[in-house]
């Protein structure tokens, strides 16, 4: 019929029926083998009968030598174009079918694959055999051997153009995607389990290795993948799920013997798996791709059960738990640049600091997938009542009125749960922005399930130190990263400073630094004949204490700034370990109300006027500082007098000044000064730690 509308249409055409030219031999129920020599030599007798410019040829059926019709079997339309194509020398067989070509992951869980333009012959092979099913395995071998390419191309998209599989080298410069990329793609296979067959009787006993996998083909099971390791106490192997129960039952039996004597010690299954495979011929001559690889699954706390590679290195395989299959795919896709870096994220406590957070992250959403190719999906906010939660990711211009309108029950778990649980997303990071200690006390656990924690908070850092060990030592040894830059210093440089001179070797023997932007703004302002009540009241009107003085005054605040940076100079100290010298004059202490405060430290000011005047005397200014003594291993909190050049006595407004003195920087310390309290330079702090947190999980720097 479709010859005839050719030949209406006025071209010269005739139809073939492939039973008189192709003739396969049947291998078993569901393969067969070209004939290509008989072949060849009944195309050439069909031509010299039926010479024409056009031919429609009949697909996926042949005939026997005995000339009895028979099919191609399984895709065996796109064989049989194939084995044409071969035939014929052809200059190109395209295969048309409804997808726009070979993606370099199933689109359906990665909505970021890409179409690759070109791949080789061997890397379409293992893409197809993993799934990839626009392509059955077989159809390449009869082009392969002339070179031919085969092009996929989508009837129902013709812009699209498609994916050429050829022999490389090839200029892939078009690919300008995955141009870096040595892994082309990658695939999986579900609904597997694992086999494992082990025991010291195994090792160096010929033959062992033919009785399993005899045992396999008696059943008709089919072996997808095989792992051995070097010692041969075990061989692992993977079928699928449906066939397991048959494999291990003829196991048992063929090794009943062996197993009751202990030469084999279990036939052990590990059901509900699945397989990633990750292939490219780039791969072979690449190194660091199995590093590569297994280092964003494991970022992505994904425990792998099975390795197995062949020789070749076009592949490298890896067998997971079924749930975590998708999370894989998307870590190992995304961490090989053939899609942006994904992560999941959760923000706790939209207060002052967590909303500029958010704000900050809305502004720069569009620049950072464009330019950095990263893409930070907010998946829940939430505060102490109420919390918004999203499957795929909250606008972040609507939030406020998300959280008041559609806002449910805060219930931390449940929004852990949700904001962990997207299998889409492989990396989950919470951001704490709360000063809450019973969110603190949640670090250990989200860090132990695989979830990054990054933080302005220093409850856990100044902690009880058994805690404060426990989570760290739990950091150190997981892939999950845990970031409190703005638990000191807001935005500024400090603990990374501490941590650049601390891992090159140096050796801290003092930190010493007003830390309070409160307390530096409160000191540089208490001057000349001004009492401190009235220093106190304005920085209070202008917003820059707490709504109770007193929370700043108490010098509990930077007492946790120093306690943190001693212990991460290696001090094991405990935050009641630290004198710390108290603005809040005794009898206030016990004051019912923040004005009850402020209107009776008026009676107080004479004290620190007597302490001004001594020091302006002898031409110093009082500071409000925290030290870290690592030479006698201690820490304290006190009011200290500076010469006016000094550095500290040079501070403006509300700034911080950090003075490290190490073993390098002994005659001169390093200084580390700028703006340490305000909302936008602490949320620009964490963004900073969210952003190194992408890098660590393979954004490009």
């Amino acid at each position: 019929m479709l010859a005839a509308v050719v030949r209406k249409n006025g071209i010269d055409c005739k139809w073939m029926d492939t039973r008189e030219v192709l003739i396969v031999n049947p291998t078993s129920s569901n393969q067969v083998d070209p004939d290509f020599s008989e072949s060849e030599k009944r195309l050439e007798k069909w031509f010299s009968q039926s010479p024409s410019n056009t031919i429609i040829a009949t697909g996926f059926i042949a005939s026997t030598p005995d000339n009895i019709p028979t099919t191609l079997k399984r895709d065996g339309s796109d064989f049989s174009a194939a084995i044409m194509g071969a035939l014929l020398r052809a200059h190109q067989v395209t295969i048309w079918t409804d997808v726009d070509g070979v993606y370099s992951a199933d689109p359906r869980k990665v909505s970021e694959a890409v179409i690759l333009r070109t791949l080789s012959y061997q890397e379409a092979w293992e893409m197809s055999y993993f799934g990839a099913n626009v392509l059955h395995p077989r159809t390449i071998i009869p082009v392969m051997r002339y070179d031919i390419p085969i092009v996929i191309r989508n009837i129902f998209n013709l812009s699209a153009p498609g994916t050429m599989i050829c022999r490389p080298p090839v200029d892939e410069n078009e690919d300008e995607q995955i141009i870096d990329s040595p892994v082309k793609g990658f695939a999986t296979i579900d609904n597997l389990a694992l086999v494992n067959v082990e025991g010291t009787g195994m090792a160096g006993v010929p033959g062992t290795a033919n009785a399993i996998f005899g045992a396999v083909k008696d059943v008709g099971a089919n072996v997808i993948m095989i792992s051995q390791a070097s010692s041969e106490h075990s061989v692992c192997f993977a079928v699928p799920e449906k066939e397991v129960k048959a494999v291990a039952e003829a196991l048992e039996s063929k090794f009943r013997e062996a197993l009751n004597a202990g030469r084999l010690s279990q036939v052990a299954i590990v059901p509900n798996c699945s397989i990633l495979a990750a292939v490219g011929q780039k791969m072979a001559s690449t190194p660091g791709v199995s590093a590569t690889l297994f280092n964003a699954l494991a970022k992505a706390n994904i425990n792998i059960r099975a390795i197995a590679q062949g020789c070749s290195e076009y592949n490298i395989t890896v067998v997971l738990k079924r749930e975590d299959c998708i999370r894989a795919l998307r870590a190992v896709h995304s961490r090989f640049y053939l899609s942006r870096t994904t992560i999941a994220m959760g923000i706790i406590g939209p207060g002052l600091i967590g909303a500029t957070l958010l704000d900050q992250l809305r502004d720069q959403a569009a620049v950072l997938k464009e330019d950095f190719n990263i893409d930070l999906r907010v998946m829940g906010v939430t505060g102490s009542r109420t919390m918004v939660l999203s499957d795929t990711g909250i606008d972040l211009s609507t939030w406020r009125e998300l959280l008041k309108e559609k806002g449910e029950v805060a219930d931390l778990e449940k929004f852990t749960q949700l904001v962990h649980g997207n299998h889409f997303i492989p990396n989950t990071v919470l951001v704490d922005c709360t000063a809450d200690s019973n969110v603190a006390s949640r670090y250990h656990d989200w860090l132990r399930r695989g979830i990054h924690v990054i933080t302005p908070n220093k409850k856990a850092n100044s902690g009880p130190l058994d805690q404060y060990l426990k989570l760290r030592s739990l950091q150190r040894k997981s892939y999950t990263h845990y970031f409190y830059e703005a638990t000191v210093g807001a935005g500024l440089p400090i603990i990374s400073t501490l941590r650049g001179l601390l891992e090159t070797g140096d050796h801290i023997l003092r930190i010493e630094g007003i830390f309070s932007g409160t307390l530096s703004y409160l000191f540089n302002s208490f001057v000349g004949t001004r009492s401190f009540s009235e220093v106190v009241a304005e920085a209070k009107e202008a917003g820059y204490t707490e709504p109770d003085p007193r929370d700043d005054l108490s010098g509990t605040d930077v007492a946790r700034k120093v306690i943190i940076l001693a212990r991460e100079s290696g001090l094991k100290l405990e935050l009641s370990d630290l004198p710390v010298r108290s603005l809040v004059p005794e009898p206030l202490k016990a004051c019912a109300s923040a004005e009850e405060f402020m209107k009776q430290l008026p009676q107080f000011d004479e004290e620190l006027a007597k302490q001004r005047q001594e020091a302006e005397d002898a031409g110093e200014v009082l500071r409000y500082v925290g030290v870290v003594d690592a030479i006698n291993k201690e820490g304290r909190v006190e009011l200290r007098r500076y010469k006016k050049d000094h550095p500290f006595a040079q501070l403006s407004g509300s700034d911080n000044i950090i003075a490290f003195t190490t073993k390098r920087y002994k005659e001169q310390p390093l200084i580390v000064r700028g703006p340490g309290a305000g909302a936008q330079v602490t949320a620009g702090g964490i963004f900073s730690d969210i952003l190194r947190l992408a890098s660590y999980l393979g954004a490009p720097s």
